[in-house]
């Protein structure tokens, strides 16, 4: 069997943060392996797009929130996960979002058949309470990266690739 090399997909993902600053997060089943992981809201940057167009489009497909939430401000994240046997590497921008409600309530009619598939459920998550969910987190340091996208002097309104810490 051949040995897919890994590759890098542009994607781009939604920290999502509600009135009482917690984090959304999805739960994901991989249909390669059936591992189950939690990760924020987001994909693939198509062709043409920018960025922060993905974020609030796959924001807007994925949950039903308002697009509009999402921030103009981001930071670069090194990811390095496998996904329905594909080894996916490289940066990935993740993008702030917040919400005035608390736990707003999700909509999946914007979903893909796959993504249907795959979707379990959904929490807000203290982000001090991260390491306590069960499966995997992605990206394992999420406390990290929400604690720079809501810092004061954060990354300012674009942070471009390899230029965030």
């Amino acid at each position: 069997m051949e040995i897919e090399e890994p590759r890098h997909r542009p994607a781009a993902r939604v920290v999502c943060l509600d009135a009482a600053q917690r984090v959304l997060l999805l739960h994901w089943k991989d249909p390669g392996d059936g591992s189950w992981l939690w990760e924020p809201p987001g994909g693939g940057i198509d062709p043409g797009e920018s960025p922060l167009d993905a974020a609030r489009r796959e924001l807007g497909e994925e949950t039903g929130l308002d697009s509009g939430a999402v921030l103009d401000r981001c930071v670069d994240v090194e990811r390095d996960l496998w996904w329905n046997g594909r080894h996916m590497v490289g940066p990935e921008q993740f993008f702030l979002a917040r919400f005035a409600a608390e736990r707003p309530e999700l909509v999946r009619t914007g979903l893909l058949p796959e993504e249907e598939a795959t979707l379990h459920d959904h929490v807000w998550a203290d982000p001090a309470g991260l390491a306590a969910l069960p499966d995997r987190l992605e990206p394992p340091a999420l406390a990290a990266v929400i604690a720079a996208l809501t810092e004061p002097d954060g990354p300012g309104p674009w942070s471009r690739p390899g230029t965030a810490t």
